[in-house]
């Protein structure tokens, strides 16, 4: 049994002044606060569940569309800075090309390296592209949607519902239990909201890769953020989106609201010049472009950035933690992670009082941590 104390805790019931956990081998045994029952292994300033990311591309130097050593590269990367559960995210290839991806990474989905696959594309606008070969859109079609999310551990899908084919293919996602998430879009208030209505629960970076939110034309950005079951991405690394409206969005959402990276493989890696789903792509200052554009191409960011930039901006602590730990575990449904409940997995976050990783947990063995 390892016991760990903690000034701050973020239990089931949130965030509790002087915490502790019990683990048992891979899973926490029981917490509580207080003193703990017995003479505690370890003492931090804050503890959290690992935190949990839903959109990522890579990281390290590594995009997980380049096969399993790559994406193990991307996984200790992220899980250097707190990250214990990781969605791959593919961007736009061909479907012949997207179902071997799949195909190369579902083993590390059958061991629990990888929480599942979501396809960012090709199912995406043009208009609203962003970092994706325009060249390999497609509208979507139920056969095309069947391979591949029969070809593997398909967790998750981006779409623009404007696109022909859209709500048949959104139904028949929603009826498989696949997370539908409404970018890179394109689409009016009333389209956004029939698609929401046809079993979209997402909001793939809300703001980002969709029009600007106007008084006469909200277009899709107003529907995913009021929307009561609808769950909203949130790029939060200053750059996406401006860390207030972020904060307002979480206020005004508090239940619904995910932070993601939206990585690539620049996030823990140097400046330099990358390669996202075969499009060259600058870094500077740690801002990534499409080469010789000034179009957001992913991010260089990691979770725990991403919280000290929402605490930074007026986010309550204890909400910028379950917007990286409970509320993506329930957004796709992935059980055993996200709270620190008896039974679940031990996937720990040990954070000091500026909210840098110190150490890092995942399933009852401690890993490396950010430096």
């Amino acid at each position: 049994m390892t016991v760990i104390q903690a000034k701050r805790l973020l239990t089931p019931d949130g965030l509790r002044d002087d915490g502790w956990l019990e683990i048992s081998e891979d899973v926490v045994a029981t917490w509580g606060t207080g003193q703990p029952p017995t003479s505690p292994d370890y003492a931090f300033d804050l503890v959290s569940p690992g935190f949990i990311d839903v959109h990522s591309h890579g990281g390290g130097g590594a995009n997980f569309s380049d096969g399993v050593d790559a994406a193990r590269v991307a996984l200790g990367a992220h899980m250097a800075c707190g990250t214990t559960t990781m969605m791959a995210s593919l961007v736009t290839a061909s479907v012949d090309a997207l179902k071997a991806q799949i195909g190369d990474l579902a083993p590390l989905v059958a061991v629990g390296e990888l929480a599942g696959i979501h396809l960012e594309g090709p199912w995406l606008a043009p208009a609203y592209k962003g970092a994706h070969d325009a060249a390999l859109l497609r509208d979507p079609s139920l056969p095309d949607v069947h391979d591949l999310v029969t070809a593997g551990p398909v967790a998750m899908v981006t779409i623009a519902p404007e696109r022909p084919g859209a709500m048949a293919v959104i139904r028949w996602l929603a009826s498989r239990q696949v997370v539908v998430a409404i970018g890179h879009t394109g689409a009016d208030d009333a389209c956004t909201r029939q698609a929401i209505s046809a079993g979209a629960k997402g909001a793939t970076h809300l703001f980002n890769a969709m029009p600007e939110m106007l008084h006469r034309a909200p277009g899709p950005t107003l529907p995913l953020w009021e929307a009561p079951d609808v769950w909203v991405e949130l790029v939060c690394d200053g750059v996406h989106v401006a860390a207030d409206l972020v904060a307002a969005v979480m206020k005004s959402k508090p239940q619904r609201c995910v932070l993601v990276t939206d990585a690539m493989a620049a996030a823990g890696a140097p400046d330099g010049d990358y390669v996202l789903g075969g499009l060259a792509v600058e870094v500077r200052d740690g801002v990534a472009r499409l080469a010789g554009t000034n179009t957001i191409a992913g991010s260089t960011l990691t979770l725990d950035k991403a919280v000290r930039v929402a605490v930074g901006a007026g986010v309550p602590l204890e909400l910028a933690l379950q917007a990286v730990t409970s509320h993506p575990a329930d957004y796709l449904g992935i059980g055993g992670v996200g709270r620190l409940e008896p039974g679940n997995l031990a996937d720990i976050v040990a954070l000091d009082d500026a909210l840098q990783v110190v150490k890092v947990m995942r399933r009852g063995n401690w890993v490396d941590a950010a430096s």
